[in-house]
């Protein structure tokens, strides 16, 4: 090395560290892991089918979980595996995200879920797991529908104070016939433009109420208990067979049960009258504006493509 070279490398090491401007900084490695993303939104969520995120809608998508059983009568009576396939088409079409199955729902099912329709013959027997589960559910606000005998168990008073009512398996509480609705709340979101009419269905009587918030009790429309072999004493006594029950869970969130107790004739749930009502009573469970799931917003036929549902 010459003298000049050996000058200038000592000029440069008492010089101290070199310290490059901003804009000379070297690039990291391409194994610099990337910077994490924002959380997606609900209408970027890969799990919400196509179909539902390109819906124009005023709201996010609600998400329903339908509890189903298997069909426990005859040709056309409590058909809980045609209503799982009819209204999660029904549902789906008019913009919500549903799930279901045939067994009590887990922790992670219901996670995100906005209410729980149960339309599943004795659905009150329930373990400690699963009482654990659904009380977890609806603390932090989730809603519950109850469809015919869902509300039915070995402790109906359990029940009574999820639902606001609930009935005795085993006990002769029920009878079959021509019934008229007489709605003694028309003002009601759920009921809105109802007026009194007759179907032919089931009827319940002997409910055993809650001991928790029993005011929170409203009823939405009434019944005269038909004439049958079942009914005994209790022909043509005026029971409550639609109501909404609406509280706080212990310390938690207020959580909303909306009650049809028909239902044990299949046909019925495509009257356009029961349609609505229970369109309307899922969406006030859900805590969502009543008329969410009154419109028809996924057009049918859409093919198989991408963004199908």
């Amino acid at each position: 090395m010459g003298p000049a070279r050996i000058a200038a490398f000592l000029l440069l090491a008492s010089a101290g560290p070199l310290v490059l401007r901003a804009d000379q900084q070297p690039a990291p490695p391409a194994t610099t892991a990337p910077a994490p993303q924002q959380p997606q939104g609900r209408g970027e969520d890969p799990d919400i089918p196509g179909a539902v995120r390109m819906a124009e809608m005023p709201w996010p998508p609600m998400h329903i979980y339908i509890r189903g059983g298997l069909k426990s009568h005859g040709p056309g009576l409590h058909d809980y595996p045609q209503f799982m396939a009819d209204w999660s088409k029904l549902l789906t079409e008019r913009g919500a995200i549903v799930d279901g199955g045939f067994h009590f729902p887990t922790t992670a099912e219901l996670a995100g879920v906005n209410v729980l329709v149960m339309y599943k013959g004795d659905a009150g027997y329930m373990d400690a797991d699963e009482r654990a589960t659904l009380e977890a559910f609806v603390k932090r606000g989730g809603g519950l529908v109850s469809i015919h005998d869902t509300l039915c168990g070995d402790d109906p008073q359990y029940l009574a104070n999820l639902l606001g009512g609930a009935k005795k398996h085993g006990e002769r509480n029920f009878s079959q016939g021509d019934m008229t609705y007489t709605f003694v709340d028309k003002a009601s979101p759920i009921t809105k433009d109802q007026q009194d009419f007759t179907l032919k269905d089931e009827a319940f009587f002997l409910i055993t109420k809650p001991t928790v918030a029993p005011d929170a009790v409203h009823v939405l429309a009434t019944v005269k208990i038909p004439q049958s072999a079942s009914a005994g004493d209790h022909a043509g006594e005026v029971v409550p067979q639609i109501w909404t029950y609406e509280r706080p869970f212990g310390l938690g969130l207020t959580f909303r049960s909306f009650v049809w107790m028909q239902g044990h004739t299949y046909t019925n749930f495509a009257d356009p009258k029961i349609q609505s009502m229970l369109l309307r009573g899922i969406a006030w469970a859900a805590k969502w504006p009543p008329e969410a799931l009154m419109e028809v917003r996924i057009p049918q036929n859409r093919g198989r493509g991408r963004g199908a549902l």
